[in-house]
């Protein structure tokens, strides 16, 4: 005969935990490929948190593109989707003009020469920064089919408390020496 739902449920709840285990084995091999320079790499679980505020972002972006192009909700969320800058060439230019977030770097990026400068560049002009495990999350977090080296999450009101806990975990991350 068939499971009863009781015994149905037992066994949902030991794959859920079974899952969490796989999680920390796929975390622990994608800290593998890590290069040399990737300190401070954010931990996992301010590296979801950091995945979900580019998400955030993304899908706003994915709703404009259902609004008529010039009603005026169009034109009030189109500007919000501005709050987010991909790859390295967008977020060095952004930071060169003044424009202030959290700047989040991937850490298998290769070669290395793609990237180095820029924690210093983020020193510099006193943004935070941090390395997370995967150039291909990044870029899936940012709705992208395509990998991404790096990101920069702007502040915004709508998502002001998910950006002030971010931010205030990714100052207190240790800077290399």
């Amino acid at each position: 005969m068939g499971k009863s739902s009781k015994e149905k449920r037992r066994s949902e709840v030991e794959d859920e935990a079974g899952d969490g285990g796989d999680n920390k084995e796929i975390w622990q091999e994608k800290i593998k490929y890590q290069s040399s320079i990737s300190q401070p790499l954010a931990p996992r679980k301010l590296t979801k948190r950091l995945y979900k505020a580019v998400k955030r972002k993304e899908n706003e972006w994915q709703i404009i593109m259902f609004l008529e192009p010039l009603s005026p909700l169009y034109i009030c969320t189109a500007s919000k989707q501005k709050q987010l800058r991909k790859g390295v060439r967008e977020v060095q230019k952004f930071i060169r003009k003044g424009e202030k977030g959290i700047v989040v770097l991937a850490g298998d990026v290769s070669p290395v020469d793609v990237i180095c400068h820029m924690p210093l560049v983020c020193e510099e002009e006193g943004l935070p920064y941090c390395y997370t495990p995967s150039k291909e999350d990044l870029g899936t977090a940012c709705g992208s089919k395509r990998q991404t080296c790096m990101v920069m999450i702007k502040p915004n009101d709508e998502y002001r408390q998910l950006y002030d806990e971010c931010y205030e975990q990714v100052k207190e991350l240790p800077l290399p020496i």
